[in-house]
């Protein structure tokens, strides 16, 4: 598959080893990071940049992701993240991911929900709203819209630590990054748990957090589905997630 089209966009990256964790494993955050850039360039090659969507008063909001691993990135690893608009269902986009190694071998998928939505009235727009043409793609699919995040009614959470959204939470539109979620939900376990290795993640989006505002981190013990994880401050609910923890394909 080439990057010669505008239906499915191709990127590369290198895995540094910033881009890793104590055991010299790709971060959950790095990975999220990398999606989130390949998303943003394939919007650019429609015509319009970040920029420009941001100066028109428009950004975009991830709803509800769901990660699956078949390996864990490690340092020095060539990585090619295959996406693309899978279609919309009223004002949600679905976009899919696909991302190998230098082999060619995949070692990660992933299933995503977007809005775009007014920054300024925090009113999600239809997709005709976005000044250029979005032509999705049908050749490949990942799988259904992934299901949000609810946690089960009757699961105990306890408070694994507190964080507060500073300068270097922050992204272009004043709230805090999808992608540090990612790492929020991973220092909600201790040591012992990441013994193993992440092999699904979920996460649904609820409300957006800004500067200065102090999240608790809730966890639960491991049920069937993973570890169970919410950030919250009062009565808002700012996200809710699953961390699976299982053991690496060799």
């Amino acid at each position: 598959m080439e990057n010669n089209t505008n239906l499915v966009w191709i990127e590369q990256f290198s895995v540094h080893a910033s881009d890793t964790d104590y055991r010299s494993k790709g971060k959950l955050s790095f990975i999220l990071d990398i999606m989130q850039c390949a998303a943003d360039f394939a919007v650019g090659k429609l015509g319009i940049s970040m920029e420009e969507i941001l100066n028109a008063g428009m950004g975009w909001m991830m709803i509800t992701l769901d990660l699956e691993f078949k390996r864990i990135p490690h340092p020095n690893d060539q990585l090619s993240v295959r996406t693309w608009s899978k279609g919309t269902k009223g004002a949600l986009w679905q976009r899919d991911y696909r991302i190998f190694d230098g082999d060619d071998l995949e070692i990660a998928t992933a299933r995503t929900i977007w809005a775009l939505v007014d920054i300024e009235k925090r009113k999600i727009l239809r997709p005709n709203a976005l000044p250029v043409e979005v032509k999705h793609y049908s050749g490949d699919s990942v799988g259904d819209m992934p299901v949000k995040v609810t946690l089960p009614s009757d699961i105990t959470m306890e408070e694994a630590y507190r964080y507060q959204v500073r300068y270097s939470g922050l992204d272009s539109n004043g709230h805090l990054n999808n992608a540090r979620c990612g790492d929020l939900c991973c220092d909600a376990l201790p040591l012992t748990d990441w013994e193993r290795t992440l092999k699904r993640f979920r996460i649904t989006y609820i409300q957006e957090a800004t500067y200065d505002e102090e999240l608790r981190i809730m966890v639960s013990s491991e049920t069937k589905e993973g570890f169970y994880i919410r950030g919250i401050h009062g009565d808002k609910v700012y996200f809710e997630a699953v961390l699976d923890m299982g053991y690496e394909e060799l």
